[in-house]
């Protein structure tokens, strides 16, 4: 089977989130989508709760489609968790599976600081997915600039957030980010 797994904070996932899980899989690169959210980012310093977030994780996959769930092997695997680790455990637990890693535009340009990119690209052919706001990578298609940042800002400030959030990922969040961003 193969597989694109998407991994990020997910704080909150949105529905850039699950036009790019749905185009992967509506295109024919994949089977599954894995959404992977991080145990603990090293970019972000407050995230919402891991169980939360899994959970709003849930509810997404549940309006995306049947072929997409979640995966929560970072809870099980030292911190820091690096991608090429996570992969790699993903590969040992599922030996009969094809992986393949979503990378959106916004991080393509922090790549060659990550952990074994170069290996990332030769065993996990990365799937790159543009985003309005930042260089659209060669050969892929963007995406709505819609931002869990700014997500969390709105719900703090009290301004509408349903147009960028489906309604049973919404009713996940409940009132997690009210107080700050």
């Amino acid at each position: 089977m193969r597989v694109a797994v998407y991994g990020g904070s997910f704080n909150p996932p949105h529905v850039g989130h699950g036009m790019v899980a749905a185009w992967v899989h509506w295109t024919g690169l994949v089977d599954q989508v894995w959404l992977l959210p991080s145990y603990a980012h090293p970019f972000q310093r407050t995230l919402a709760p891991f169980d939360r977030r899994v959970a709003m994780c849930e509810a997404l996959a549940s309006v995306v489609g049947p072929w997409v769930r979640v995966e929560t092997i970072e809870r099980h695997l030292p911190t820091p968790s690096y991608t090429f680790d996570v992969l790699e455990a993903l590969a040992a637990k599922h030996p009969g599976h094809e992986f393949r890693l979503v990378v959106g535009a916004d991080v393509v340009q922090q790549t060659a600081r990550w952990h074994r990119w170069g290996d990332i690209a030769a065993r996990y052919a990365p799937i790159c997915v543009g985003r309005q706001g930042y260089p659209t990578p060669d050969g892929a298609v963007d995406f709505p600039g819609v931002s869990s940042t700014e997500i969390r800002a709105r719900i703090a400030a009290g301004q509408p957030v349903q147009h960028l959030i489906p309604p049973p990922v919404l009713a996940e969040v409940g009132t997690l980010y009210e107080e700050a961003p």
